[in-house]
């Protein structure tokens, strides 16, 4: 008998992936979504519910009416340097958000949720890789909202009995390989896609933050993981949590780390071209390494991404922005 659940923001990036990676495994994602940042076209494998985080008793009755066995949550303001000059957005939607959401889970009898969470809550890290037990230390209003949810959800388990796994994912990139779905944003402010905008004449701005990081090529260096091994992992969870465990918090990454100038290079041989060399100055607050151990999850959630070495990445990427950005002619 196929299980609902309910995913709020699953017409978003991440989001959309994991709604068809549960449908893929059995499971009706039922999404639930403002459409202020998502796609209506993304929600394929289920119904769309048009609404708010702040709307509590939508959300009740939704999971009432459909009888979801729990909740994935998506629907977050992701912006880092937005979230600097508008920390209020981010804290009503990313915090207070995530409160109404809990609240229409408690009202319908809902105990289990995977949340949506990130890398930034660690700040600067003062080791590489990062272990879960890092002293979490962020450094911008996202990445201390995405903390202050974490919290909220460690009280919240004791309190109310509320089961659930927070995934600190790292650099989520890629496509569907299927290219069904992608990463469509507006403004866009990724490496990968803005690289591919700008091989497409889609934007003239683009630029490498940095080249003094204390990196072999002096290239900031990220952990890059599949959108669709994060879909997976979702899934993991979630199946976690319905055999019946407390909870967790999981890193999410591939444990190996890419420079910017290595991710730019691969970029180029995939589509045969060279893109802008230029250089800007680096972002206020951006480590020079950030990669994750992923060993927690590999042993309690099996997370083995199979899509995430740079060259898929990449193909999938490209295959996905060819087919949603017909090229312009700008000069580049």
């Amino acid at each position: 008998m196929t299980r609902a659940v309910l995913v709020a923001g699953g017409a978003g990036y991440v989001g959309a992936h994991t709604c068809k990676s549960l449908a893929r495994s059995g499971f009706l994602p039922i999404v639930l979504d403002n459409l202020s940042t998502g796609h209506r076209d993304f929600v394929r494998w289920g119904p769309l519910v048009q609404a708010d985080l702040h709307d509590t008793s939508t959300i009740a009755d939704t999971i009432r009416r459909h009888d979801c066995v729990a909740v994935l949550h998506f629907a977050a303001f992701a912006l880092v340097e937005e979230s600097v000059t508008e920390p209020a957005k981010y804290y009503d939607n990313n915090v207070a958000g995530t409160l109404s959401l809990l609240a229409g889970m408690r009202a319908a009898g809902c105990d289990a949720l995977v949340f949506s969470s990130t890398c930034a809550i660690y700040g600067q890290p003062t080791q590489v890789p990062i272990v879960e037990d890092t002293r979490p230390d962020p450094i911008n209003p996202y990445g201390a909202s995405k903390l202050m949810v974490e919290r909220i959800l460690s009280d919240f388990r004791p309190a109310y009995g509320l089961r659930s796994i927070a995934l600190r994912y790292f650099n989520a990139c890629g496509a569907d390989p299927d290219s069904e779905i992608g990463e469509l944003r507006d403004p866009e402010t990724h490496l990968i896609p803005r690289a591919m905008m700008a091989l497409q004449g889609h934007i003239t701005d683009f630029a490498v933050f940095g080249s003094d990081f204390d990196t072999p090529d002096g290239t900031a260096i990220r952990d890059y993981v599949h959108v669709a091994d994060l879909a997976d992992a979702h899934v993991a969870a979630l199946r976690h949590l319905l055999s019946g465990a407390p909870g967790g918090v999981y890193n999410l990454g591939t444990g190996r780390g890419h420079s910017v100038r290595e991710v730019l290079e691969a970029i180029e041989r995939e589509a045969g071209e060279r893109l802008p060399d230029v250089t800007g100055p680096r972002r206020v607050g951006d480590p020079a390494v950030l990669v994750a151990d992923p060993v927690r999850a590999r042993i309690e959630l099996g997370f083995d991404p199979m899509l995430s070495d740079l060259a898929t990445i990449v193909r999938t990427a490209w295959a996905w922005h060819r087919r949603v950005h017909p090229r312009r002619n700008c000069g580049l």
